[in-house]
């Protein structure tokens, strides 16, 4: 149970903040930047229920239970996996994450026509959020991948496959919202030439 009494607590007035595991690290070190996109990622998901929660209650029903699995993948990151026993249980993302984004994306995207020019992030009010979302979650997994092949740094398999699928998520209910809504904002090559 996550206890805070104390907002500031005036230890990173150094540069530095802890790991779960006790260790500091800088505040622009590749692992807490990994982990601050996340964050910066559900932010960005919350921003865009203020609009889902009145154009699809599934879609917003998703996007609850994803916030808080973006929670889960900050404390993955948070506490690295050192190989030592740790005196707790370190919280993961476990398969059956990914597994159910994975059937919520094919849900979503089963009624949705095949795509046949990419889209711009324009559309409703929670499409165009989650697109910002999306961008900001694949920035999220360049950090997280970079991470994974730095030596001594270790990053799950799960955690690894549940950001990427995030992205495609948040595409794919952009898009489910807007054809709600008319359809996508396609992008026309040359257009204003």
């Amino acid at each position: 149970m996550v206890k805070l009494n104390r907002i500031y607590t005036r230890t990173g007035d150094d540069g530095t903040t802890g790991l779960t595991t006790g260790p500091r690290r800088p505040k622009f070190d590749l692992r807490v930047a990994a982990y601050g996109t996340v964050d910066e990622t559900n932010a960005c998901i919350g921003m865009a229920r203020l609009h889902t929660s009145s154009e699809d209650a599934d879609v917003d029903a998703m996007l609850g239970r994803i916030s808080n699995d973006l929670f889960d993948l900050g404390a993955d990151l948070s506490t690295p996996d050192t190989g030592k026993s740790l005196a707790f249980e370190p919280l993961r993302i476990a398969q059956a994450q990914v597994d159910r984004i994975e059937a919520e994306i094919d849900a979503l995207n089963a009624s949705l026509a095949p795509l046949r020019s990419f889209v711009l992030p324009g559309g409703t009010p929670g499409a165009v959020h989650l697109h910002l979302a999306r961008t900001v979650s694949r920035r999220a997994e360049r950090l997280m991948t970079e991470l994974a092949q730095t030596p001594d740094e270790i990053v799950a398999p799960p955690a690894l496959k549940y950001i990427n699928r995030l992205s495609d998520f948040l595409f794919v209910a952009s898009r489910f919202l807007n054809a709600k809504a008319g359809g996508d904002v396609l992008w026309i090559p040359g257009q204003n030439r």
